[in-house]
């Protein structure tokens, strides 16, 4: 410590996920490390996003699979039974109470110093904290992460975003959910399959708009099988009315309601504000995420940034992969050490999931024209064909002919896949498309039967 200021080689703002892999990281390469965050510890993916979004998905797969269990024979007392909420919510938490117990035990082990304190830079490497406390690095991570956007409509007080969903004690009547993201189109099948009558409000005309458009075009089918209604060039102006019954007012002065909840999926804001960026000069885009190159670095030497605070794929494991190479660039002797963000795959969390890696078929075409080929395969799983459920999957391959002409000469630049398992089928895809496979490898292959996985090597 020197004239009040203690000295890390590395200070990391934000104890999300990109900011615990960065100091993680570091700390293995022998870095002293600094960690700020005032709140919990993991952010939003493990308090209001992924993690506690994956707990209620895995309450409502299961009541999905009571009911079919109930119609396969299965003795099941009269009505379908309902989910305690409160009971499940203690044990969600409880899960992520040992999240946040296992980080204290891991920033310990690795000697990282955590202070639970909002951090400002101040130029020149050095941060200050709220407490008073002044830090100086060579190295800064800006990992502060982002927050749901809340539409500036009057009204909008009436509804509640993504967060509030995570304080629901129990499943509203009826909800309208405005948004067609992963967030709308997630918590729709959530609370339709827990027991909400749900309707979707979309400003566009289609649900989910960077994914492929005949997949999305599926889920539109089975979500109206479940009973989501989806209004599609919806232009909401207002929200009105009183808790408990608040209407939707569209550009024409139409209402739709009343409905018991809104919930406000209209996207997401960058937490840049209060951090210090514009006194330290680091470039912000206009909506106010920091501006990074391929290597994470700002326009402010040794500053470096990652996650939803970036306009970067705002993802976890992006988050994640992107903090670990930058560690490893910046302390572990690998100077070139950078993510690609080439054929990031993606999964939502939809009823059924829907994945994808690589290239749409319409980005396909833009870039290769008639070179691309596609392949499909509509089908219904087995176990919604032993119960006649009217739900189905659907597999797509966007492949890309290169030199000579068939199967081997058709590099696959992306897979597309909606149905029950495709979050874990496509990992491994993945991994193959990344190295460059075609056509012909998965024909090469062998199929596992009876499995949805199969399709993925059968598509002629």
């Amino acid at each position: 410590m020197s004239h009040g200021v203690a000295d890390f080689d590395l200070v990391v703002l934000g104890g999300g996920s990109g900011g615990l892999a960065g100091a993680f990281r570091a700390a293995q390469h022998g870095a002293r490390v600094a960690l700020l965050e005032p709140g919990e510890l993991g952010g939003t993916c493990v308090n209001v996003g992924c993690v506690p979004k994956k707990a209620m998905w895995l309450a409502a797969d299961l009541a999905q699979k009571v009911a079919l269990a109930a119609q396969l024979g299965f003795e099941l007392p009269a009505g379908l039974p309902a989910l305690d909420w409160p009971a499940f919510i203690a044990f969600r938490q409880r899960y992520i109470g040992n999240i946040h117990q296992g980080y204290q035990r891991r920033l310990e082990a690795a000697g990282i110093a955590l202070m639970p304190v909002r951090g400002r830079l101040q130029g020149g490497g050095v941060v200050a904290c709220s407490n008073g406390l002044r830090l100086r690095a060579p190295q800064v991570l800006l990992a502060t992460g982002g927050r749901p956007l809340r539409p500036d409509l009057p009204g909008a007080e009436l509804g509640i975003d993504s967060d509030g969903f995570f304080q629901l004690q129990a499943a509203p009547a009826r909800v309208a959910l405005v948004g067609a993201g992963y967030v709308a189109v997630e918590l729709a099948a959530v609370l339709q399959s827990l027991g909400s009558r749900v309707e979707m409000f979309v400003r566009g005309r289609q649900l989910l708009r960077h994914f492929d458009a005949d997949v999305t075009a599926q889920l539109l089918e089975d979500y109206a099988q479940q009973g989501i209604r989806v209004r599609f060039s919806h232009e909401l102006r207002s929200l009105h009315g009183a808790a408990g019954a608040v209407l939707l007012r569209d550009a024409a002065g139409h209402d739709e309601g009343p409905f018991d909840q809104v919930i406000l999926a209209t996207g997401r804001r960058p937490n840049s504000d209060g951090i210090g960026l514009a006194e330290a000069g680091v470039a912000l885009d206009a909506a106010g995420h920091v501006v990074v190159d391929d290597f994470q670095r700002t326009s402010v030497e040794g500053v470096h940034a990652v996650g939803d605070l970036t306009a970067r794929v705002a993802l976890t494991p992006v988050a994640i992969a992107a903090a670990r190479r930058l560690m490893d660039r910046l302390f572990g002797g690998a100077p070139d050490a950078r993510l690609d963000y080439d054929a990031i795959p993606t999964v939502v969390f939809s009823h059924p999931p829907v994945g994808q890696v690589g290239l749409t078929e319409d980005e396909a075409r833009n870039r290769h024209g008639d070179a691309v080929r596609v392949y499909r395969a509509g089908f219904r799983p087995m176990l919604h064909a032993l119960a006649d459920s009217p739900q189905r999957s659907l597999f797509k391959l966007v492949c890309v002919a290169e030199g000579e002409a068939g199967a081997s000469g058709q590099r696959v630049v992306g897979i597309h896949l909606l149905g029950e398992g495709v979050d874990e089928i496509l990992q491994g895809f993945a991994v193959a498309l990344k190295r460059g496979i075609t056509l012909a490898d998965l024909h090469d292959t062998v199929a596992i039967h009876p499995t949805s996985a199969e399709e993925v090597v059968l598509m002629r």
